[in-house]
């Protein structure tokens, strides 16, 4: 890892790359699965003082949009400081400034017929009343569109996204999206604003057996970031409890996207029973 001092040296383009690639050694320190000679090894700076240091250099930054500048100054200020969240964040921002984003692929769109009555008015759409999802701070465009995709076709009546989930009229979520998003449209709610007079439930590990989970006839799925999942605010707010799938790979990972389609057609699954 390069001193603070050594990368505010560098300029534009460089930085930006220097503090993506620092802020992705962070985390891998962090989760203890840094490679050999890669691990945090400032004896005289604590680390989190470290990290610190490094968001005020991208803060810096002239391309660094407001609310992702407000954003990392939020979670510099937590006490104690959450490092993987702020440099999950920081590097994900970063990479939205280089122009690339983490689990995006291009999609061969095919054509599909328009759906209209008889009279040749556009056919209203149908929904189960009540269902919907919560995005929070979801990066990728295509993943964006990928949910809006699903949420739309499984029958969801709405989708929130979080203040920090990517732009969902982003031209790579556009596409993903295959014109749901116009479809479904959205409201970009923080999880204190969420309708309180309904059940949420998080889609995380830890929880019930998505295979004996009691859906409700209507409630909000929180669902999170493609690498660290739900905050804990929002495991917080899920009271209605925590819904896991099963699986049995090494890996034991989904995308969000593919994760939030299994939770869908389970949840449809019992509202049709």
């Amino acid at each position: 890892m390069i001193e603070p001092g050594k990368l505010f040296q560098l300029e534009g383009g460089q930085k930006r790359r220097k503090l993506a690639l620092t802020f992705g050694a962070l985390e891998r320190d962090i989760l203890g699965i840094a490679e050999k000679g890669t691990a945090y090894s400032f004896p005289n700076l604590p680390r989190a003082e470290y990290i610190r240091q490094i968001t005020k250099l991208l803060l810096k930054d002239p391309k660094l949009p407001q609310e992702a500048a407000t954003e990392l100054q939020t979670l510099m200020q937590e006490e104690p400081l959450d490092e993987l969240r702020l440099c999950n964040c920081a590097r994900n921002h970063l990479l939205a400034i280089i122009g690339t984003f983490p689990a995006e692929w291009d999609l061969v769109i095919a054509p599909h017929p328009t759906q209209t009555n008889a009279d040749g008015t556009t056919k209203a759409r149908d929904f189960f009343p009540g269902v919907a999802v919560y995005a929070e701070d979801i990066r990728s465009p295509f993943n964006i569109g990928s949910i809006f995709r699903t949420a739309e076709a499984m029958g969801a009546e709405k989708v929130y996204i979080s203040p920090c989930c990517v732009d969902p009229q982003q031209p790579r979520a556009i596409r993903s999206g295959m014109g749901c998003i116009e479809t479904m449209g959205y409201e970009r709610l923080s999880l204190e604003q969420l309708p309180d007079d309904v059940p949420v439930f998080a889609l995380e590990t830890g929880g019930t057996d998505i295979n004996s989970f009691e859906f409700p006839k209507k409630g909000i799925c929180l669902i999170g970031s493609e690498e660290l999942g739900l905050s804990p605010q929002a495991i917080k707010r899920a009271d209605y409890g925590r819904v896991t799938i099963p699986m049995k790979g090494l890996k034991a990972s989904l995308n969000v996207g593919v994760a939030f389609g299994i939770l869908m057609q389970k949840w449809v699954e019992s509202l049709q029973n």
